[in-house]
């Protein structure tokens, strides 16, 4: 089987499944697992290298609102890789191209391939989209045995905070200018590590704020990921973020419990590695309690400046 990857995350969930030889073409974001690199890439962004978090969403709305696509799709590529299948998503505009993207080019081949689109909003969305791509590339009893295991291990975090005397209260950044707060799995993930996500919304998109709002929930531990950074990505990003008065009166600010963290990685694509999330926010949270370590490289402490 042939297959396209136009999103990093079903990327991973191929790789996991054994089926990194069948994988033909992948978008310029599939950087996991590291062979997902030497792909054919048949996606790119329609954005201009920007600076600042503030630049891209300026970019970001002008193309939405011109009702343009974010990606190009490489027609010709797809022309000669003659793909069986192509995996999509239908949950963001902006995170990854979308069926709307593959309609011109899925009319000009000369063969239409089976195209499967993912749309999940929590956890078990999650799960369910891993056994749905298994099924689809005659990998069933392999999607079956991965999603028993990542189950396990959130299972394993959620007995391990089960009994916790205080949850903190959490706030999760997805974008610092404009502020948003991470929604979907995101506050499932929190609460099942033992804390509470007090002001996103589980399965729902995230949504934007003001400082204002985020300053009067007093958060005790604020998270910072904004949406596709990796962990030096993030960590920079919020050095260079002003921030406002009032900051350091926070909780999270005053202790310090500000960590920037690999959304890319663990938080912001909907694949296997959420297991990974949820384990380090149990690290983060509670410790003691915490099944396993966090990876070395996942998070990073700052407060009012860079402490890595």
């Amino acid at each position: 089987m042939r297959i396209c990857s136009l999103l990093p995350s079903a990327t991973e969930i191929l790789f996991a499944l054994g089926l990194g030889g069948e994988v033909v073409g992948v978008t310029h974001e599939c950087d996991f697992p590291a062979e997902a690199r030497s792909k054919r890439i048949l996606v790119r962004s329609r954005l201009a290298h920007a600076a600042t978090a503030a630049e891209i969403d300026r970019q970001v709305r002008d193309f939405l609102t011109r009702g343009e696509s974010l990606y190009s799709v490489d027609v010709e590529a797809l022309r000669v890789i003659e793909p069986d299948l192509i995996i999509t998503q239908d949950l963001c505009q902006v995170c990854a191209a979308s069926p709307d993207d593959l309609a011109a080019a899925l009319a000009s081949l000369p063969r239409r391939p089976g195209v499967l689109s993912l749309n999940p909003r929590s956890l078990a969305d999650v799960w369910r989209d891993i056994i749905v791509v298994g099924e689809a590339t005659g990998r069933a009893d392999q999607a079956h045995e991965l999603v028993i295991d990542l189950r396990r291990r959130v299972a394993a975090v959620e007995r391990a905070t089960a009994g916790v005397s205080a949850r903190p209260r959490v706030v999760c950044l997805e974008w610092l200018d404009p502020l948003y707060v991470a929604g979907h799995w995101v506050p499932e993930m929190v609460a099942i590590a033992g804390g509470s996500d007090v002001l996103g919304q589980p399965g729902e998109r995230a949504f934007r704020v003001s400082w204002e709002q985020l300053l009067a929930v007093q958060a005790e531990v604020v998270l910072v990921m904004p949406c596709g950074y990796g962990l030096e990505q993030g960590t920079a990003e919020f050095a260079r973020t002003p921030l406002p008065r009032g900051w350091e009166d926070l909780p999270a600010a005053q202790q310090p419990r500000i960590f920037a963290v690999d959304a890319s990685s663990y938080f912001s694509r909907p694949g296997p590695r959420l297991s990974t999330g949820v384990e380090i926010l149990a690290q983060v949270f509670h410790p003691k309690r915490a099944p396993v370590a966090a990876p070395h490289d996942a998070l990073c402490a700052v407060a009012g400046g860079v402490r890595c």
